[in-house]
């Protein structure tokens, strides 16, 4: 039988072998969310890089570029890490270079992985049927915030488990204890989540309408995968 498996933060991916899964990266608050939602609304591709130099590199060459730090967009960039800002007609198409605090590290962490693909709340349903159909094991990573833990992408872990439970089989324990969480708090994760770091880090900004937006499920039917360098929508 296949097994899913978590890796609760990225400075523990070393720790697993990825060359024959399938990698789901997972930054709830907000890249990953805000990646779903860009492709949602039609964007072409996102590049995930690690560092903002990098970032403004692709910047100066032409791209739309995406810049997040400690929650807060970094200046000089195009767009900044609220998923209501991918949900433009002007967006339509567009090639964009994202880098992120967490999860676009993650995402770059992951290349030796059979497939890395970008999880969310907003397209869970979507990234389990087509896991479903694979014959690979899944390790969920999440990405955590600075090398630890976090609540937000540990419960999307879980509640990924928790769709593919037939299908895949769950050894580990940091996937034990995900599907538990999420068990636990599902019927209210805005409730379950209310004194986690990040949605403290959050609500001091203001931005109490994205926490809300990206913990709804299963509204996007749309799978990212990483081709190359970019990420582009899979056709399904």
């Amino acid at each position: 039988m296949k097994h899913i498996d978590v890796c609760l933060t990225p400075d523990l991916l070393h720790l697993h072998d990825v060359d024959n899964t399938i990698v789901v990266v997972a930054d709830v608050f907000r890249a990953t969310s805000c990646m779903v939602t860009a492709f949602a609304y039609g964007v072409g591709s996102i590049i995930p890089v690690a560092t903002v130099e990098e970032c403004r590199n692709l910047q100066e060459r032409g791209y739309l570029a995406a810049a997040e730090r400690n929650a807060r967009t970094v200046e000089g960039f195009d767009l900044d890490n609220s998923p209501f800002s991918y949900m433009d007609e002007r967006l339509d198409g567009a090639d964009i270079a994202m880098t992120t605090t967490n999860g676009t590290l993650a995402i770059t962490k992951s290349r030796s992985a059979v497939k890395v693909l970008v999880g969310s709340f907003l397209n869970l349903d979507a990234i389990a049927n087509y896991l479903r159909g694979q014959s690979y094991d899944v390790l969920v990573l999440c990405a955590g915030w600075k090398g630890r833990v976090n609540l937000e992408d540990t419960l999307f872990a879980g509640a990924l488990a928790d769709r593919l439970k037939d299908e895949y089989s769950m050894m580990e324990d940091s996937v034990l204890m995900a599907h538990r969480l999420y068990c636990d708090g599902k019927e209210n994760l805005i409730s379950y989540l209310a004194a986690a770091s990040h949605i403290r880090r959050l609500q001091r900004l203001g931005i109490q309408k994205d926490i809300a937006y990206c913990l709804q499920h299963d509204l996007y039917d749309v799978v990212p995968v990483l081709r190359g360098n970019a990420l582009v929508k899979m056709e399904l």
